[in-house]
């Protein structure tokens, strides 16, 4: 009985490595670029939001000026 236990877990460990050393599949690649398109579309809506966040500084310091 323990002997099939250990057998198991050894199987197991091997199979693990054998997966762990495979090359790139396309499911990795296609993992890959959906990364790559949520990152960059995360980078332009935060320089969407900086250039906004510019432009109503830039308003306030107008008004701010105008009314002094």
């Amino acid at each position: 009985m323990n002997m099939n236990k250990l057998s198991i877990a050894a199987l197991t460990l091997l199979f693990a490595l054998g997966l762990s050393a495979c090359e790139k599949g396309p499911a990795e690649t296609a993992g890959e670029k959906i990364d790559n398109a949520v990152e960059n579309a995360g980078d332009k809506i935060e320089d969407a939001t900086d250039n906004a966040g510019d432009k109503l500084e830039e308003a306030g310091d107008k008004i701010e000026d105008k009314t002094d």
